[in-house]
């Protein structure tokens, strides 16, 4: 099995930082809003670099959508930064109604999302974002797994026209995508090639499903893994190809059954191909204080998971 470098680690929020100071320099039209969490989400450099481009709207998200559509109307590029819950649970009607529905070019960036927030407990940990914000017509969602895919996935994300959701997070993770990679909005990538099971991951959950396909591969399992960077639009064809040769499939995210990648996955297979799936997610429930890592093992979200998963949709298709 082909052996994955780590180049170092470091949070996808600071990933997102990098990228909007470097759109920021690349277009004069990107703007930035934030609600009072500008270090949180690593937006101090893009503050110092253009500060008469940055906007502090306070703790009113609500109202740093409605600004960000009207800037967008305007002509500008908007990145509004906050946690996933208040960027999304909290301002739903105001994304819906003032930039979904008109189409708006605002990019709603949101870190701190999934159980790995951690110790700020289940108030400020949401699990049902990346379902809130796929059902909504016309959006692009990304959930990219280490720092250089996240600076890479906010570039792109500036160059192109439309609403997009782009989530991140809060721990250091390992980096294992190269540097200055170039991101293709709704290209899945195949991290290892495999015959037995096909992984599909998204965010934190690619380098968990790494490791559980080098974990089954000493078991003489061959686990192909494919990071589902973008939820929407969905490669379509690499999940379908992928399955085809396996003939069953694992899911795996930060994010409920309900409404995540596994949700997405398990249409497109119905639809097309009907296969044995597992799904590695959180199920039906809220989360708790904790250290990311108790979290992560304590709702079913581990290595192990992700091994027992690809084990459980291999005895189910013999």
């Amino acid at each position: 099995m082909q052996t994955i470098e780590i180049l170092g680690n470091n949070d996808t929020r600071s990933g997102f930082g990098a990228g909007l100071l470097e759109i920021g320099k690349q277009n004069s039209q990107v703007v930035a809003l934030c609600a009072d969490l500008t270090g949180s989400l690593k937006m101090d450099a893009f503050k110092k670099e253009f500060p008469e481009r940055f906007f502090q709207i306070g703790i009113a998200e609500a109202n740093m959508m409605g600004v960000a559509a009207g800037l967008a109307t305007a002509g500008k590029i908007p990145f509004t930064g906050t946690f996933a819950n208040f960027s999304t649970g909290r301002v739903y009607d105001q994304i819906r109604q003032s930039i979904a529905y008109s189409d708006k070019n605002v990019k709603i960036c949101a870190s701190h999302a999934g159980l790995t927030l951690g110790e700020d407990g289940a108030t400020h940990q949401i699990l049902e974002d990346l379902g809130m914000m796929k059902m909504l017509p016309g959006m692009v969602v990304i959930n990219p797994c280490d720092y250089n895919q996240t600076k890479a996935a906010t570039i792109a994300i500036g160059n192109y026209v439309g609403p997009c959701y782009l989530r991140f997070g809060r721990p250091k993770v390992p980096i294992f995508t190269p540097d200055n990679q170039v991101f293709e909005i709704g290209k899945a990538l195949t991290i290892f090639e495999g015959a037995d099971v096909s992984i599909f991951c998204t965010g934190h959950l690619v380098w968990k499903s790494i490791q559980a396909a080098q974990a089954l591969a000493e078991r003489g399992i061959s686990a192909e893994v494919i990071n589902i960077h973008t939820i929407k639009p969905l490669d379509s064809e690499a999940i379908l190809n992928s399955a085809r040769k396996t003939r069953c499939v694992v899911t795996a995210e930060e994010h409920m059954y309900n409404g995540g990648l596994g949700d997405s996955i398990c249409q497109l297979l119905s639809r097309n191909m009907p296969l044995p799936v597992e799904m590695v997610g959180v199920n039906d429930t809220f989360g708790e204080s904790g250290t990311p890592d108790q979290l992560m093992a304590k709702y079913g979200l581990d290595v192990k998971d992700v091994v027992a998963a690809a084990e459980r949709a291999i005895a189910r298709k013999n």
